[in-house]
């Protein structure tokens, strides 16, 4: 199929202008005709740069995918057609990325496929857990109710994401504020009195001695400093996307005496968010924790999860192999163990979601509060060491001269 452009008059005779697919252009002025438009043309739409290069096309974010959902939701309830539904969502969609992945979703309905299959075919845009809450729906009959618990999925992960960025990028700024001043002041304002003090001819201390040698040597090798760090950025980069690079990061982050809390405590509202949400859409418990392991982000905690689902697959309880992994806290498979032995377990995954979500709060302004200072005294004690170092030597000069 082909996507045509086409301009024309309502029977109000006011203008109107979009586009339509069509297996060929006869086809396309027939369906443009239907809608009661009086045709001026219509034309193959040429194909832009994303269609080359999708990656140009925009990442889908969080907050399309929830208004699609959304949209898609009120749409089936409302009994339309699955394909009506997704050329609607598809026309009025801006990203083009998104626009073209749900134009190939309806091009697979169209053909047969079932719309979690077509959904698995873009696991860029959608995960495995999208994938099988979809079929989940399908099966059931209850796809509405389905997208719905989706888009309060997704909404709740977005804020969580939101969350973990703000405590990050506060110090991130502070520390790269910090490195581009010494950077500027070693390589631009220590020359400078490094010739008035050489002109004087006057003994310097050894603290001013070791920021002149260090500000030569950064200014000698400024381009080799450069290269050499984004290489080391790089090899650790690459190093990460291994196994056992990956592995060795994740244990590095949980084990962190600043971050491994705050880390640990999101693993756990992922965790049961995630699971909550598909058990409560009929999905099986296996199921439910092999989509869980491979969605959880960290490796400890997806290693933690598939050694739990084996155990739970063997007949034993949930609550048990998941307190052996120590990954988890005590109170969790606590409630964990009770939601299960009352039969509700995806609604005690759902509290344990959301107090958590409110102790993410909690960590993450306490992380921000106790990070504040300390990034304000690093910052005043690394410039302050450059200044004192600077001006000794100018009060030694000022005591010369008194005399």
């Amino acid at each position: 199929m082909a996507i045509y452009l086409w301009t024309g008059k309502d029977r109000s005779g006011k203008s109107q202008k979009g586009e339509i697919e069509a297996d060929n252009l006869p086809l396309a002025r027939q369906m443009v005709i239907r809608k009661g438009i009086t045709i001026k043309n219509v034309k193959v739409k040429p194909k832009a740069i994303e269609d080359y290069l999708p990656a140009l096309a925009g990442k889908v974010k969080d907050k399309d995918k929830v208004i699609f959902v959304r949209q898609f939701a009120t749409m089936i309830d409302a009994g339309l057609p699955l394909v009506q539904c997704l050329e609607i969502l598809q026309e009025q969609q801006e990203n083009a990325n998104f626009k073209r992945v749900i134009r190939q979703i309806k091009k697979s309905v169209e053909e047969g496929s079932t719309l979690s299959d077509a959904i698995k075919a873009h696991p860029k845009v959608f995960d495995n857990l999208f994938h099988n809450l979809v079929a989940a729906g399908e099966v059931g009959g209850i796809l509405d109710v389905i997208l719905n618990r989706l888009a309060a999925y997704i909404e709740k992960m977005a804020k969580l994401k939101k969350k973990v960025k703000s405590a990050l990028t506060y110090p991130a700024i502070v520390v790269s504020i910090a490195v581009i001043v010494v950077a500027v002041i070693l390589i631009f304002v220590i020359p400078v009195f490094t010739k008035l003090f050489t002109d004087a001819g006057v003994k310097l201390p050894a603290m001013t001695l070791l920021v002149m040698n260090l500000s030569d040597f950064v200014k000698s090798y400024i381009h080799w400093i450069i290269l050499g760090l984004v290489l080391v950025v790089i090899g650790l980069r690459r190093f990460g996307k291994t196994p056992r690079g990956r592995d060795l990061y994740d244990r590095m982050y949980l084990r962190s005496p600043v971050f491994g809390i705050l880390l640990r405590k999101i693993a756990v509202a992922r965790f049961t968010r995630t699971l909550g949400t598909m058990l409560s859409s009929g999905v099986p418990i296996l199921d439910g924790l092999e989509v869980v392991a491979s969605t959880a982000g960290n490796t400890v905690v997806e290693k933690a999860i598939r050694a739990a689902r084996t155990s739970i697959s063997e007949g034993r309880p949930v609550a048990e192999p998941l307190e052996e992994t120590k990954v988890f806290p005590p109170m969790v498979t606590q409630m964990i163990a009770v939601g299960e032995a009352t039969g509700a377990l995806d609604n005690m995954l759902g509290k344990i979601a959301d107090f958590y979500d409110e102790e993410v709060d909690t960590a993450v302004g306490s992380l921000t509060s106790m990070l504040e200072p300390l990034l304000i005294l690093f910052l005043g004690v690394t410039i302050g060491f450059l200044l004192v170092a600077m001006y000794l030597p100018i009060f030694q000069l000022a005591d010369v001269v008194a005399k």
